[in-house]
């Protein structure tokens, strides 16, 4: 899978411009659906990642692309959710970890990619 991070905003995926959001697990993106992480926003200033989304977990590592200046968020709960399932987090800048997810194996990855902030 080709990902590569355009601009803030912007990710390109396979050859298809996203602007959102998305998840990608097991080679397949979907769109991020962020409201069940929304009543935390206050707390942080912005909209989290939490466990309480649809967290790709079928894979070992979960790449979590930060945002375009690395801001995203990240609860403890969500850090605490994978250590459990063993499941590795790597949390980088959007356009890192597009490069990461780039060059791995699809099975062997997932990914939530935030394209802002």
């Amino acid at each position: 899978m080709q990902v590569r991070f355009i601009s803030f905003g912007r990710i390109e995926v396979d050859g298809t411009l996203v602007e959102r959001d998305l998840v990608i697990e097991r080679g397949r993106m979907r769109k991020r659906k962020k409201k069940p992480s929304k009543p935390r926003r206050a707390e942080f200033g912005h909209t989290p990642l939490t466990s309480a989304e649809a967290i790709p977990w079928s894979a070992p590592t979960l790449i979590i692309g930060t945002g375009a200046n690395g801001q995203l968020p990240i609860t403890d709960d969500l850090r605490q959710a994978a250590a459990e399932r063993g499941v590795e987090v790597v949390a980088v800048p959007t356009e890192a970890a597009c490069r990461l997810i780039s060059a791995a194996d699809p099975d062997r990855v997932s990914a939530i990619l935030h394209v802002t902030c």
